[in-house]
């Protein structure tokens, strides 16, 4: 896929050194094959996610059944890995995910990760607890902060 991509922007690039204007007595020397290939961009034309798909993707990864521990690790690494907070309902999945698979651990790191995310914005972390309560409450989970981890 990355070399059709590639050659792509290749035959593109040829085609803009070939391209030359007819008639001129003398016509400019075309810049080296290099300069064009970096004046030359190939988009992607796949569509854009929405963010209620994007959500309803990872929700229904964590709600996989037979989701294992590497799978629960790897799909919050993942979702971590991306330039945002997840939302409450994405949270909530995972935790549901810890559950099933028994692993507290993992679901006391979720929502450090979580305060994490969220960084300077001091008001998204209390906004996802607050969303994630009845969940928390329903699953037995404690919160970092009142398991004093916040205090280490």
């Amino acid at each position: 896929m990355l070399a059709a991509a590639v050659r792509r922007c290749v035959v593109a690039a040829a085609a803009a050194a070939r391209a030359v204007p007819r008639g001129l007595p003398h016509p400019a020397p075309a810049p080296g094959g290099a300069a064009v290939l970096q004046s030359v961009r190939c988009y992607s034309h796949g569509s854009q996610e929405t963010d209620e798909e994007f959500d309803a993707r990872w929700v229904t990864y964590f709600n996989k059944p037979d989701i294992d521990a590497w799978e629960l690790r790897k799909g919050m690494n993942t979702l971590v890995g991306y330039d945002l907070v997840p939302e409450p309902k994405i949270i909530d999945a995972a935790l549901r995910a810890c559950r099933r698979l028994n692993d507290f651990a993992s679901a006391v790191r979720i929502l450090e990760v979580v305060k994490d995310k969220a960084g300077p914005h001091k008001e998204i972390y209390p906004y996802v607890i607050q969303e994630l309560r009845p969940t928390l409450n329903e699953l037995g989970i404690s919160t970092p902060e009142e398991l004093g981890l916040d205090k280490v």
